[in-house]
């Protein structure tokens, strides 16, 4: 199933996100800051990716909706009634500053970034366990997939 393997990637992600971040912050008074700080910027990118592509496979796979985007994918999540307007609102704002990070680079670009990506870290690992828990629910449940998504406890 390619979206066991996409979750388990996804999963992997996140932990070496959380290690990048504990690294950065250790390093805050160190010549060496930027240069973690800089790695913890590329890992978001990285986990972001993931994320967004594991999104993409949850919602062909339970819901046979395709999406080309990951802002297509995200809002696809809240058409579906998985996610409320707020959460919405933070992944679009974290593909937003994906893309900057991605396209620019200053130096004060990116200490704003590492700022929000230690904000983000708890919305990753929150969609993450709301995409394995419906995955459960679906499975396991008699009821149809419109029953299961109408919680959007993200």
């Amino acid at each position: 199933m390619a979206l066991a393997k996409k979750l388990e990637d996804f999963g992997r992600a996140l932990e070496r996100l959380s290690e990048a971040i504990e690294m950065t912050l250790s390093h805050q008074n160190s010549d060496t800051y930027d240069f973690f700080r800089d790695s913890t910027v590329q890992r978001f990118e990285f986990t972001l990716e993931i994320a967004w592509k594991s999104i993409k496979a949850f919602l062909l796979e339970h819901e046979g909706v395709e999406c080309r985007s990951p802002k297509g994918c995200i809002r696809e999540l809240l058409a579906a009634g998985y996610l409320d307007q707020t959460k919405i609102t933070t992944l679009l704002m974290m593909v937003d500053d994906r893309n900057l990070a991605t396209h620019t680079y200053h130096e004060s670009l990116a200490d704003e970034i590492f700022l929000h990506v230690r904000e983000y870290f708890s919305d990753f690992a929150k969609s993450l366990s709301v995409v394995k828990r419906e995955i459960k629910c679906v499975v396991g449940s008699t009821t149809s997939h419109r029953a299961v998504r109408s919680r959007t406890d993200f």
